[in-house]
């Protein structure tokens, strides 16, 4: 175990934690730290070493990959972030998507002066000058990864059976990209995990899904603003959205109308 020493907004904290082990993700640290300073782990912004540098927390990650070493000092802060739910009429101007929507980024727009309502889909919507901005709800059946990358790469909401095997494919086909270090766990293990239909995708799936379509994927945290981007700057041409709320992703696209069929829709915006 290791003490590490946390700055926060209601004073100086010591945690104890085991930095070197696989078997401990970020997630449990992000707990800790939860535990200790009452913020949030959607919410926490962390910083370490001098000067001190952002930390990327990608909670289904081990906390070996902080890179994190006895006596190191945190400094954790809040980041804003009220919203709840994942409708994208609660989206803040400062999350919006990229100009080629035609909304932009810096625009003082609120919420709530944004054209909303339901189109045929039975989703939510947002016009944007670009056409129309569609959250497409999929179920909420541990599987809301996999389906929401069907609608956007694939235009099928049912792929998710056929995803996960992809996904255990290339990892069991390229041991020395996906090392148990990686993966938190022995690979098999981690393969007979992921193509269960009760077991969750996470940053590891969205990586390995820019990759394989070759497009930049945004995801969307609602409740903070964060964008995580997995493929960025590996110069793909397209982008894909999602949506997620801390528990579950969601597929975005654009349509021409608030009626138009999904088969009119737009899943991949050029970057």
């Amino acid at each position: 175990m290791a003490t590490l020493r946390v700055r926060h907004p209601r004073g100086v904290t010591s945690i104890q934690i085991d930095v070197d082990s696989d078997n401990v993700k970020v997630s449990d640290l992000q707990q800790t730290i939860f535990s200790a300073t009452e913020i949030p782990p959607s919410l926490q912004a962390l910083k370490t070493g001098y000067p001190p540098k952002s930390l990327t927390m990608i909670p289904q990650l081990p906390i070996t990959s902080l890179g994190l070493q006895k006596g190191d000092q945190l400094i954790v802060t809040q980041m804003d972030g009220t919203a709840s739910g994942t409708s994208l009429s609660s989206l803040p101007p400062k999350i919006a998507p990229s100009n080629s929507l035609g909304i932009n980024a810096s625009s003082s727009i609120s919420p709530s002066s944004i054209p909303s309502g339901k189109q045929a889909l039975g989703d939510e919507y947002v016009v944007t000058d670009g056409g129309v901005l569609v959250h497409r709800v999929v179920p909420d059946d541990n599987s809301c990864l996999f389906s929401s990358i069907g609608v956007v790469f694939e235009q099928d909401m049912g792929a998710a059976p056929r995803l996960r095997q992809l996904v255990a494919n290339i990892i069991r086909n390229d041991p020395e990209s996906y090392p148990d270090v990686l993966l938190g766990r022995p690979r098999e293990d981690y393969i007979k995990t992921i193509l269960s239909p009760n077991s969750w995708g996470g940053a590891i799936e969205l990586a390995i899904f820019a990759s394989h379509y070759k497009a930049e994927i945004s995801s969307i945290d609602v409740e903070t603003g964060r964008v995580d981007r997995f493929g960025e700057g590996s110069d793909y041409p397209m982008r894909a959205i999602l949506l997620y709320s801390g528990i579950h992703y969601d597929a975005t696209s654009l349509a021409p109308t608030p009626g138009a069929p999904a088969d009119f829709h737009e899943t991949l915006f050029p970057l």
